[in-house]
């Protein structure tokens, strides 16, 4: 979803509902980001792959002012220990890392970009209000040369590098330039209390059928089936991912989830992916009072034993964990045979991009480079993050972190992630959302929760070119 990076949902909502609220704020803020009163850039031009310049320590002397977010527990930690290293790699290289929380970053950075003197990386929400209206006003720099330099096509599947590629135009998200590589990866699957399924005779359910017959089981032994809190809205957004993608073939998912034209939500796969939502609230899967359930009351409640199921995503492993401890398992979301492929919605954090203005692109490239390498996937590892890349190659104890570690590695491998439904449209988070909360409240239909998602897409579709 547009969001700060995942691990940061259980106290913030989705960025998409915020940015309206950010971007009047902006306006007050104005003196705050230099030259802010320059107008936006031309649409850069990017180097050709043999103009690049790959050996840092050969570039001078220069300073890389980078903009971050990484700013919690185990986030600032695998910062801080690859900027060390990077520095003591490139003594000619140095590092002024100016370290913000996500609101406050995305509140100044679209200001400090449109400035004579912009940071040369920043972190970059990679949804349409921020990382597409940077590309659309020609505030970074398209990446595909570095990419071919430094083989970063070989170290990122695609699956993971769409989710910072746009069209020059900033109109088309998914496809095009590349703009951005992200450190930290996320899936949404199934987590599940293994002390419970032991008590219930179940093993992890292995097929979509072996899940729903667990929750069936689950409410007849007097057990809360599937803990949700849906307060907040997005949480159900990703609960539907999960039953669309058993439904609906992954190119439709991706066309609508992207916001292309050519797909349409008023079909009976969606209809019968929203009727199993429907059909879940009768038979009382969901936790009581879900809807008004809050999302940190929800998985808290999970930590302490009340439910056997959540669907969530991996950045609530660590919390999970101090929990239950081994208790805790995560499967990905099982398919109608045990050897399905594996489909599952999921992204990346938010990417490292370079600047349009940066006066030293090739240094903000090599830095790039060396804290998404194969050896900074380890310190990831070892702080307690989920590396993007090498994943399921990470040595990591046996258990919950291992199951989440294999899941990520597994999903990307073999091109199985589909994006956060609410990539759609700009305004898709605050229309899914609500749709979602009448839909499981009652009061809408599948049929008129999928009308009221066709219009958003449609809308925007057609007028996105």
């Amino acid at each position: 979803m547009i969001a700060p990076t995942r691990e940061g949902r259980s106290t913030r909502s989705p960025v998409s509902r915020t940015l309206a609220a950010l971007a009047a704020a902006a306006l007050a803020l104005t003196a705050c980001a230099p030259g802010s009163s320059a107008p936006p850039a031309a649409t850069p031009s990017q180097p050709s792959a043999s103009a690049v310049r790959t050996d840092a320590a050969t570039l001078g002397d220069v300073t890389l002012t980078v903009w971050d977010q990484e700013v919690r527990g185990g986030q600032a930690a695998q910062m801080k220990q690859l900027n060390a290293a990077f520095e003591a790699k490139y003594p000619n290289i140095k590092l002024n890392r100016v370290s913000r929380s996500f609101d406050d970053l995305n509140t100044t950075l679209r200001l400090a970009l449109s400035g004579n003197e912009p940071p040369d990386v920043v972190e970059a929400n990679n949804g349409r209000p921020s990382m597409g209206a940077f590309v659309k006003a020609g505030q970074l720099l398209p990446l595909d040369a570095y990419a071919e330099a430094y083989g970063w096509k070989e170290r990122y599947p695609e699956s993971v590098l769409r989710y910072s590629r746009y069209s020059a135009d900033g109109k088309l998200f998914g496809e095009g330039n590349l703009y951005g590589l992200p450190q930290v990866g996320e899936v949404v699957g199934i987590f599940y209390n293994a002390a419970k399924l032991t008590e219930l005779g179940l093993e992890p359910p292995k097929t979509w059928e072996e899940f729903q017959a667990a929750l069936g089981e689950a409410k007849a032994a007097g057990e809360v089936p599937m803990q949700l809190g849906n307060l907040d809205k997005w949480p159900a957004v990703h609960v539907f991912g999960t039953v669309q993608s058993r439904e609906v073939p992954a190119d439709q998912i991706r066309t609508l989830a992207f916001g292309r034209k050519g797909a349409s939500w008023n079909t009976p796969e969606n209809t019968r992916a929203a009727q199993q939502l429907v059909d879940w609230v009768g038979k009382g899967y969901f936790s009581k009072g879900f809807n008004g359930q809050g999302y940190d009351p929800a998985w808290q409640a999970f930590g302490k034993g009340e439910g056997v199921f959540m669907i969530a995503g991996t950045w609530l492993l660590a919390d999970l964990q101090k929990k239950l401890g081994d208790d805790v398992g995560f499967i990905l979301p099982p398919g109608a045979t045990a050897g399905a492929a594996p489909l599952a919605t999921g992204g990346t954090g938010l990417p490292f991009a370079i600047t349009a203005k940066s006066p030293h692109p090739d240094a903000a490239a090599a830095y790039i480079d060396f804290i998404t390498s194969a050896d900074a996937m380890k310190v990831l590892t070892d702080t307690g993050n989920l590396p993007v890349a090498d994943t399921a190659a990470q040595k990591v104890p046996e258990g919950p972190q291992q199951d989440v570690f294999t899941a990520f590695g597994t999903v990307t491998a073999e091109n199985g992630l589909v994006p956060y439904l609410d990539y759609a449209t700009p305004t898709f988070a605050d229309t899914l959302g609500a749709a979602l909360q009448d839909l499981l409240a009652g009061k809408a239909s599948p049929q008129e929760f999928l009308a009221t998602l066709e219009k958003d897409y449609k809308t925007f579709a057609e007028s996105n070119g």
